[in-house]
């Protein structure tokens, strides 16, 4: 408690006061829980608790409590919690991933600790090494099982399993409860305790999510305007691929957005470079992939920007949940493409139960019909889409399908109102890259999609 204060720990989030009783009985618990909710004290504050009950004698430590993460920077994050809440108590710990040397990390395993942070890879690797033992675990937590899953690391999952003692305290903890995670969890825990504090598959009610249509070419325009915003203080903007998230942050740059990319093919030193100046506030937008993303937690992260709308629906939620965190308000924008994003939000709507909504106020609007919770087909009929008659006008001039207006807008297959083939198009939707004189802006009408 001592340390606890001072942290600004006064009133348990919901998912701590449900769980953290259940823990300290010893009882295993499966624990879903949207991200940002506070799961890191929900599962550490009582291991520790019970830990500290048995101190350990002048001996070689043995390791005593081992938390499984996904990623290098999750695993670093719960590193520095148990760090902030142990500065009184006789306990060690120590964090371990792959991408960098393994000399400090077998340094401190050498000396003894009670607690590793691991993620998957690099735990094996120094168990078959020799430098891990767990024969003498007393707690194992799994912690962000869904995005485990994901990543493809579900048999080095099954390989820690068979290496721990059957008599210890599992907790399961996961912002979303698929059946595969479901089945997973049934292997792990014994006679659990389930605590929920948000519906299943949902997303965190504090964030005000948005969607954005705009054709796959302009999304890179429309973020820098997005960006430029006023209320704008900080904002993680994600892509699907990393050749994508640096051809992204280039394009910020040209246009005086200071920016950085972190993701796979960064090296650990680089990626832990852009997260502190990000954390610090020296610099106010972090590109990202789903992988390196995990486990970023910054304070009052006002947007996130989901540049491409990720192809599985629970990518979705945990990308969202990175702003709008521990009762903090915040803002999720998606950027919606003319093709496959469209059934892709579609299947992100039907799992959180909810339309995300429509916003229409920006230079590259396309006007497409808006997708409905119950839509069968995305892109159904309706006024407003897009004209495939070669001899057809602008788009059409009532209102679509999703009561948005449908005239006005810029249609590439259209003669009328349009431009000769290297396109300015002059219709009556505004075109924000053309000079105010009308003529065509420097390198003309150039797609920048990935």
């Amino acid at each position: 408690m001592k340390a606890l204060v001072p942290l600004g720990y006064e009133t348990p989030t919901p998912i701590q006061a449900q769980a953290i009783p259940y823990v300290l009985d010893g009882r295993d618990v499966l624990g879903v829980a949207q991200t940002g909710t506070g799961k890191t004290a929900a599962f550490s504050l009582p291991m520790l608790h019970r830990l500290n009950r048995k101190p350990q004698g002048d001996g070689r430590r043995p390791i005593r409590g081992l938390v499984l993460s996904p990623t290098r920077e999750l695993s670093a994050q719960i590193g520095e919690s148990i760090r902030d809440y142990t500065p009184n108590l006789p306990i060690t710990h120590t964090v371990i991933f792959g991408g960098v040397k393994q000399g400090k990390q077998v340094a401190a395993l050498k000396r003894g600790v009670d607690i590793v942070v691991a993620t998957p890879g690099r735990l094996l690797d120094l168990i078959d090494q020799g430098f891990i033992n767990l024969r003498q675990l007393e707690y194992f937590v799994l912690d962000e099982a869904d995005t485990m899953l994901d990543m493809g690391f579900i048999h080095d999952i099954r390989k820690v399993i068979k290496l721990l003692p059957p008599r210890r305290q599992s907790l399961f903890f996961s912002a979303t409860m698929p059946q595969n995670i479901q089945e997973l969890a049934d292997t792990i825990l014994i006679d659990p305790v389930t605590v929920e504090v948000e519906r299943r598959s949902s997303a965190a009610e504090s964030v005000d999510q948005r969607v954005y249509f705009v054709r796959q070419a302009e999304k890179k325009h429309l973020l820098v305007d997005v960006l430029k915003a006023p209320d704008v203080s900080s904002a993680l903007v994600f892509t699907r691929t990393k050749y994508g998230a640096d051809k992204l942050v280039r394009h910020l740059r040209k246009e005086g957005v200071r920016s950085e990319a972190i993701h796979g093919n960064k090296s650990q030193p680089q990626r832990e470079k852009a997260m502190k100046a990000f954390k610090r506030g020296d610099l106010g937008v972090l590109v990202a992939t789903d992988i390196a993303a995990r486990g970023i937690d910054v304070d009052d992260l006002s947007h996130v920007v989901n540049f491409e709308i990720p192809n599985i629906p629970e990518t979705y939620v945990h990308r969202i949940g990175r702003t709008g965190r521990a009762g903090a308000e915040g803002i999720a924008i998606s950027f919606c493409n003319e093709d496959d994003e469209r059934t892709y939000l579609r299947d992100i709507q039907r799992l959180i139960r909810r339309e995300v909504p429509l916003h229409v106020d920006h230079e590259y609007h396309l006007a497409l019909p808006a997708i409905p919770l119950d839509s069968g087909k995305p892109g159904s009929s309706g006024g407003g889409g897009k004209s495939r008659s070669k001899k057809g006008g602008g788009g059409g001039g009532g209102r679509g399908k999703g009561g948005h207006q449908g005239g006005g807008f810029r249609n590439r297959n259209s003669r009328d109102g349009q431009a000769g083939p290297k396109g300015n198009r002059s219709g009556s939707g505004r075109n924000k890259r053309r000079r105010p004189g009308g003529g065509a802006p420097k390198g003309g009408n150039s797609g920048g999609g990935q």
